[in-house]
């Protein structure tokens, strides 16, 4: 019998308390081994219980959800902490900081109007799969028989890259902040990110981002113009794509249409659309996530000639997205989250 994943649950209201103790006690492999009002508390009862995960909260009293993230991270390292947020301008710049203080992915605490017990619905649909998503990735078999046989794919060679386009879910704040930062200011593509993340979050994603880059990041409006040295996140609740201009020029476009893999925005549907309208001058970067979103647009990428880079196992929070790029034979590159920057330089004169 699989060991169960142990989980402690920290939060300073009780209601809360219990109630995600009771969802995560319907999943069976999962075993909540204690309980905490606050941070203190949380850490005192870590040697007692040893758990995997820790879900807490971010704000509480006597010690938030950062400082006990922070020692968390200095004392027991392996522990995943996933954090629960509001869905504020407050709750998201904490949950930023949050993710870039080691906390593995979070949910959002439920609000507006609806029934508490649908709410909690939505929350144990999205916790449930935080948890168990880097233990329940199960083996899978090459899909390269998902690519048509009869499609030939050009080999990547060195020439002019006009786009980066990059997707992330679980661990990509982290990857990010990792590699975009290491990116010259004189860089001579336009970049596009879709990493899923609700609304609020993927603009303080942004200006985070952009505070410790030598490139300019922000989140994408309808019309922004793809340029050099740009940087622009898809909103949390739209896709990005691409199109072109009245004047001709290539630029971003959002919409709101069903989500793809349970994502919106998907990367996906931004993938699909850069093959479209880039075809081989496009570059694409797949990170940590869980499940399979870009794998399928970066087929077509593949089709259209554009090189494929992929984070590797070791550097990953969850090894999903990329595993399914990897594992399909898409990646002409395989890398550590470090080395994607530089890696990116090969592709690009």
């Amino acid at each position: 019998m699989a060991e169960k994943i142990k989980v402690l649950v920290v939060d300073d209201s009780s209601l809360f308390r219990k109630a995600i103790s009771s969802i995560l006690a319907t999943d069976s492999d999962i075993e909540v081994v204690g309980t905490a009002a606050n941070g203190s508390i949380a850490l005192k009862k870590i040697p007692q219980v040893n758990p995997n995960v820790i879900t807490m909260d971010i704000e509480m009293p006597e010690m938030d959800g950062i400082t006990a993230l922070k020692e968390v991270k200095n004392l027991y390292p392996s522990i995943s902490v996933i954090m629960f947020s509001v869905h504020t301008e407050r709750g998201a710049e904490m949950t930023i900081d949050a993710l870039s203080f080691g906390a593995t992915d979070f949910v959002t605490k439920p609000s507006g109007d609806g029934s508490f017990e649908d709410k909690m619905q939505d929350v144990k649909d999205k916790l449930l799969g935080k948890i168990k998503g880097g233990k329940s990735l199960k083996p899978i078999g090459r899909v390269t028989e998902r690519i048509p046989a009869s499609r030939t794919w050009q080999k990547p060679m060195v020439m002019k890259r006009e786009l980066i386009a990059i997707g992330s879910s679980t661990g990509g704040p982290n990857a990010l902040g990792d590699f975009i930062p290491m990116l010259p200011k004189n860089i001579n593509a336009g970049i596009l990110i879709t990493q899923h993340m609700p609304a609020v979050f993927t603009r303080k994603l942004a200006e985070n981002l952009d505070s410790k880059s030598n490139i300019e990041v922000r989140e994408a409006v309808e019309g922004d113009v793809i340029a050099p040295g740009l940087a622009l996140i898809a909103p949390g609740g739209f896709h990005m794509v691409v199109k072109k201009s009245s004047m001709g020029e290539n630029v971003v476009a959002l919409n709101q249409d069903p989500p793809e893999n349970h994502c919106r925005p998907s990367a996906d549907v931004m993938f699909r659309s850069i093959a479209e309208i880039y075809k081989n001058r496009a570059i694409g970067v797949i990170l940590t996530g869980m499940g399979q979103d870009g794998f399928l647009g970066m087929q077509v990428m593949k089709e259209q000639g554009s090189p494929i880079i992929a984070q590797n196992k070791e550097s990953c929070v969850v090894w999903g997205m990329p595993r399914f790029v990897v594992e399909a034979g898409l990646a002409d590159s395989e890398v550590d989250i470090k080395d994607v920057a530089e890696e990116l330089r090969k592709y690009m004169i």
